[in-house]
């Protein structure tokens, strides 16, 4: 029988992000593709991204969280499962300890710092954004990422070019427009997703900042499509955002799915330094048990 049948998983969402929490704590077992695709099959475990709990690996940590998004493929980062995570260490009556209040998770992209804000808010430190070419990456060396060379469409008027980017645990490319919800996002997604100029793929967000503190924004999420919110893609609109000198260092980001407040602190007096804050809510929604039939094709 699969290492997974039977096994305890809560359904959460972020601000609309489908979030399905795993804890593997006390075994040695990976998730495989083929299991996370399985899980995704499954219609009450159905996710955008499945938050997957192991021992902790670093000291100082309470535990390591893989990240697999519905295609099966491992993410770097996701900030509104991060936040469901902590939601479920400190506040599950099988897996939290509510005497906590303070969490340090450690995944791909390194440390995640969380604060518990209040019954269901949370604050996750997203750590320092990268902006060199080679740390989003791009396939070829760009000066100045907050402004590449990269359009769709017709070369003398093209639907998107510009994009500023920025990786958050992992890749973003950020295209500033005047109605993020304007555009065939659909279609446009995939086509940018895998452009050639990302080597691992990349999340596309389509941004417009309405005032200095408020930024509206759509995202196609890399391995998952269209998402109701993404909190690694609102760290990315409102870095970029900085960077173009469109907004300020803290602003509201509001997705499909509700707000995130953003703040891209900084460093030892450098603009370009600091990390990122994301504070929003998590919501429990159900709990169940892994289906043994569902993950009997994935062994």
């Amino acid at each position: 029988m699969n290492a997974l049948a039977h096994r305890r998983f809560l359904k959460m969402n972020g601000l609309g992000n489908q979030i399905t929490v795993l804890d593997l704590r006390g075994t040695k077992h990976l998730v495989s593709e083929q299991e996370a695709r399985a899980i995704a099959a499954e219609p009450r475990a159905r996710f955008d991204q499945l938050m997957v709990l192991h021992d902790p690996q670093a000291a100082g940590t309470d535990a390591f969280v893989r990240i697999y998004n519905v295609d099966g493929t491992e993410a770097g980062a996701c900030g509104n499962g991060t936040r469901c995570v902590a939601w479920a260490m400190v506040a599950d009556p099988e897996m939290g300890d509510p005497a906590r209040t303070d969490l340090t998770l450690q995944t791909k992209a390194g440390l995640l710092p969380v604060k518990r804000e209040s019954e269901t808010v949370f604050t996750v430190d997203m750590g320092a954004p990268r902006l060199a070419w080679d740390e989003i990456p791009l396939a070829e060396p760009f000066a100045d990422t907050s402004r590449f060379e990269l359009q769709i469409g017709p070369i003398d008027a093209p639907i998107l070019h510009s994009p500023c980017a920025v990786n958050m645990g992992n890749p973003h490319a950020v295209f500033f427009v005047e109605d993020p919800y304007a555009y065939d996002l659909e279609q446009i997604g995939p086509l940018l997703e895998n452009h050639p100029i990302f080597p691992d793929r990349a999340n596309i967000e389509l941004a417009a900042v309405t005032a200095p503190d408020h930024i509206v924004l759509r995202v196609w999420e890399r391995g998952a499509g269209i998402t109701q919110a993404c909190g690694s893609g609102a760290c990315a609109a409102l870095v970029a955002a900085v960077r173009r000198e469109l907004s300020a260092r803290k602003a509201v980001v509001s997705l499909p799915g509700g707000d995130l407040t953003i703040e891209w602190r900084e460093s030892d007096g450098r603009k370009d330094a600091g990390h990122v804050l994301m504070t929003g809510a998590a919501a429990f929604e159900w709990d169940g048990r892994l289906d043994p039939a569902l993950l009997a094709s994935a062994a």
